[in-house]
């Protein structure tokens, strides 16, 4: 069975017409549309808007669609909070889709083999199809284990998302006991990530994605990422809620996923997610891996200056 695809939209027809047709051509069984509405300050959302929604309509396959289209204006935060509230009230998993997001065919393929496979393993709480290690190959396997819940593109289950909290209320007692810092791979990046959190957390910020990040680091949740990127993002630009400039140099042209062959060890690749908070999170990995490499050996360094002393003392 093909689990349910969830599509979000909003305002840019020409990025959606491009999505909507892959969606198409992966032919889910059930779909779910999930639409925020115009904004007040700016005219032109209203045609842009109905475009867009006049553009999911054209359903040619066997499908159950269901839709969650807002009348005025939620926001990036709420309303895609509320429209995945709706969903997995709806499903156990499904498929997730922005705008923006266009996969190769396999990452749907590749989603549903790895729903099925981690179902029931609390381990692992989400199914990234962005891959964003500037082509390097990080295991033997089709896909590694990361610390970061990616969402261009991506899956989950509902055990999963209960454990999302859009308002973050742990949040003040996770910075107050160190949480990111223990969660993350490098002092650097857990410093980055806890300003952002802070900024979302006092509504600077317009978002929920970070919300996301913020419940899988809590919960100590992996996230699947396979090994061949699968996700061409075609929405950075002038007209993007937050994916403005260029696309990072990290993540290559999407490819295609063969024959799965599955990671036995469900761990987190550290290499990996040092890269990747290298890339996002500015700092030199070389400089990193001295910094805990110097660690480390300060850390031997004094263990055997205590062992010294005790046998001196005895």
């Amino acid at each position: 069975m093909k689990p349910a695809v969830a599509f979000i939209v909003f305002n840019r027809p020409d990025v959606t017409a491009r999505v909507f047709e892959r969606i198409r051509e992966a032919r889910p069984e059930r779909l779910f549309i999930i639409a925020d509405g115009a904004r007040v300050d700016r005219p032109d959302d209203v045609e842009k808007c109905a475009a867009v929604r006049a553009l999911t309509d054209r359903i040619d396959w066997p499908c159950r669609v269901q839709r969650n289209y807002s009348e005025g204006n939620l926001g990036c935060r709420r309303r895609v909070a509320s429209g995945l509230d709706w969903v997995f009230r709806e499903v156990e998993e499904a498929i997730i889709l922005e705008d923006d997001c266009l996969p190769d065919l396999s990452f749907f393929s590749f989603c549903a083999e790895l729903l099925e496979r981690h179902r029931n393993d609390s381990r692992v709480m989400c199914i990234s199809g962005t891959n964003m290690q500037s082509g390097m190959v990080r295991t033997p396997y089709s896909y590694y284990y990361s610390v970061f819940p990616s969402i261009w593109g991506w899956a989950t289950w509902r055990r999963a998302w209960e454990k999302y909290d859009v308002d973050m209320g742990l949040w003040p007692e996770a910075e107050r006991a160190g949480t990111l810092q223990d969660a993350l791979p490098h002092e650097a990046c857990a410093r980055k990530w806890t300003r952002r959190v802070q900024r979302v957390y006092d509504g600077k910020v317009d978002t929920w994605d970070c919300q996301w990040g913020f419940t899988c680091l809590k919960e100590g949740g992996l996230t699947c990422v396979p090994e061949v990127n699968l996700i061409d993002n075609i929405g950075f630009g002038s007209d993007a809620t937050h994916t403005h400039g260029q696309l990072p140099e990290c993540i290559v042209p999407a490819g295609q996923m063969g024959d799965i062959v599955h990671n036995p060890f469900v761990l987190a690749n550290k290499a990996a997610d040092l890269h990747m908070a290298s890339a996002f999170f500015g700092f030199s990995e070389d400089v990193s891996l001295k910094r805990m490499c110097g660690d480390l050996a300060r850390e031997l360094m004094t263990r055997a200056r205590g062992k010294l002393s005790r046998r001196r003392t005895e």
